[in-house]
């Protein structure tokens, strides 16, 4: 039987505790906000938050917006973020959830995603699946994985867009430019109701269809912020990884 998300807001732990006191007083001295939308955060329940990632820097601007919006963040978060002993404990301490992939351990994302949203969790998923590899930082195509678990429990979608991260750290650059200060650029959308939308069935159509949803909202959003049109074809990084040798 398929259960509808928690209403409980859960506590956020010790170890998350830690990590924000850390992390909110550097925030507010070394970036300015430009917060929108907070009021469509739901306060309570589990929520599958999907937004744009184009630096590492934007998980923290996020995590912040929702930690501010009375939120804890959980992400779903590459395997190899946890593989340093130290950080690793303290991230699974924290609540984070390792994604596998091209494993046997791959579907415990998936499972342990939802097992968060059933307790009333906000959890994080990228649906690009990985930093966008579009030329000027504008979503690619999406993986089913935020719909899949959308649609198993009944959990609204909160989709965010976000722009000013990569002034701090560059696409995959480690090297942050901190002064002058960078505004981070953070926007809540109207929560989407997937299942109201497309059922409960979970076949390969209805994800795709509800997946190609989801990146229209988080594109026409980000295209607000910056002001500027998307491409009109979305980067599709499978397609590019297919391409022969000489042709890409």
């Amino acid at each position: 039987m398929v259960r509808r998300a928690s209403r409980r807001n859960p506590r956020p732990g010790a170890a998350f505790v830690l990590i924000e006191m850390i992390c909110r007083p550097l925030l507010a001295t070394l970036v300015k906000r430009d917060w929108r939308g907070r009021r469509n955060v739901p306060r309570e329940g589990g929520v599958v938050v999907v937004a744009n990632h184009y630096s590492f820097f934007d998980p923290i601007s996020i995590g912040h917006f929702l930690v501010r919006s009375g939120r804890t963040p959980r992400f779903l978060a590459k395997a190899g973020v946890f593989k340093n002993p130290r950080l690793g404990k303290l991230f699974r301490a924290a609540g984070q959830i390792p994604v596998y992939r091209e494993s046997r351990d791959a579907a415990l994302a998936f499972r342990d995603a939802v097992a968060a949203v059933e307790r009333g969790e906000v959890i994080i998923v990228y649906p690009e699946g990985t930093m966008t590899k579009d030329p000027d930082l504008w979503p690619m195509t999406g993986k089913t994985g935020a719909a899949r678990i959308a649609l198993r429990t009944g959990a609204p979608v909160l989709p965010i867009a976000q722009w000013g991260a990569q002034d701090v750290l560059a696409p995959y650059s480690k090297k942050p430019t901190i002064f002058p200060r960078k505004t981070l650029k953070v926007t809540a959308g109207e929560p989407i109701d997937l299942r109201a939308k497309y059922g409960r069935e979970m076949n390969s159509e209805t994800l795709r269809v509800a997946t190609e949803h989801i990146m229209d909202v988080i594109t026409g959003m980000l295209a607000e912020i910056r002001g500027e049109q998307p491409p009109a074809v979305r980067f599709d990084l499978d397609a590019v990884s297919s391409e022969p040798e000489g042709q890409a």
